[in-house]
């Protein structure tokens, strides 16, 4: 397609979108009678469930039915994607991945955003702190997965050094390190850049709610002779606990569909392949579109019931 055929495809779809909402906003004002109410709601509302009709359960049963299917999707295999899922030693490597990654990056970024909260609370320093943490939140996992490339960065130990820490480890007379070769510590260095990114998101939230919790509830607990550490644990925790789970809820869904930094850092290779890699691997690369549906179909199931229950919290934490 050319570039003035795509300008005009442009064109036209800004115009069509004009025309829908102006046809929209004229319906509304020319209907006023009961039946002109429910009118009014389907012109507004039909779009958007039309919109989520097709991009989203659409492309989801479509996914659940070829999950059942072979490579070339020509006919149906049964459970025997998912057999490979949980059978295969390379599929098997995936899903400890996925698993390590889910248990440790929530809890940790959401651990570091605590105390990073807490500490930084009410001090001078507090918006500069608060933006040195949250800087990361505005680069792309892209980009952040390319800095780190440079951190990790691995040369004989008698070359030059780009990478960072390979440059401490020679200066202290250590030798180099292949930080994202070797097996199996490169996945919890992938982790790190994933929780470098997320606890500036965790700390945001949290310290939102640290400064919500009433000023007369901390003056009580210090006129009893309450430590830091107590009135940490059973006034702060207890006050945010909803945050907390919103927080750890979101990370765990981001965590889940992680693909950009394992892409970017190591394409999945040297033992570093989640889910959401591998569904792109089998899809799109090694062309196994019935394994790729099935393991895409495996991320669907374990993030709709976070989302489900993050949605929950959510609405418990605005009624606050």
């Amino acid at each position: 397609m050319s570039t003035p055929e795509k300008l005009l495809n442009l064109v036209f779809a800004v115009l069509l979108f004009f025309g829908v909402m102006g046809a929209i906003l004229l319906l509304t004002q020319r209907l006023r009678s009961r039946n002109g109410e429910r009118v009014q709601i389907a012109a507004f509302v039909g779009p958007s469930l039309l919109l989520v009709a097709v991009g989203l359960l659409y492309p989801a049963v479509t996914t659940i039915i070829q999950s059942f299917k072979n490579r070339a999707l020509t006919e149906f295999v049964g459970l025997e994607n998912y057999r490979a899922i949980f059978t295969d030693d390379s599929q098997l490597q995936v899903l400890r991945n996925t698993a390590i990654w889910v248990i440790l990056t929530p809890v940790l970024a959401t651990a570091i955003g605590l105390v990073y909260a807490v500490l930084i609370d009410k001090a001078r320093f507090e918006r500069f702190a608060k933006t040195l943490l949250f800087l990361p939140m505005a680069i792309s996992l892209v980009g952040a997965s390319i800095i780190w490339k440079f951190v990790y960065d691995y040369k004989a130990t008698e070359q030059d050094q780009l990478g960072i820490l390979n440059a401490i480890l020679k200066s202290l007379g250590v030798d180099t390190y292949r930080f994202l070769l070797t097996e199996p510590w490169n996945t919890l260095f992938l982790i790190v850049i994933f929780i470098w990114v997320q606890a500036g998101f965790a700390m945001t939230l949290l310290s939102a709610s640290i400064k919500a919790i009433p000023d007369e509830i901390n003056e009580a607990a210090r006129l009893d002779g309450a430590s830091s550490l107590k009135m940490f644990r059973f006034i702060t925790i207890p006050s945010i606990r909803p945050a907390l789970i919103v927080v750890l809820t979101t990370i765990s869904i981001a965590t889940l569909k992680v693909f950009d930094i394992v892409r970017t850092s190591t394409g999945g290779n040297f033992g570093t392949s989640v889910l959401a890699n591998e569904f792109y691997t089998q899809s799109f690369r090694a062309f196994q579109q019935g394994l790729g549906a099935a393991l895409g179909t495996l991320i669907f199931v374990l993030v709709l019931p976070i989302v489900v229950y993050n949605i929950r919290q959510m609405r418990k934490l605005e009624s606050r």
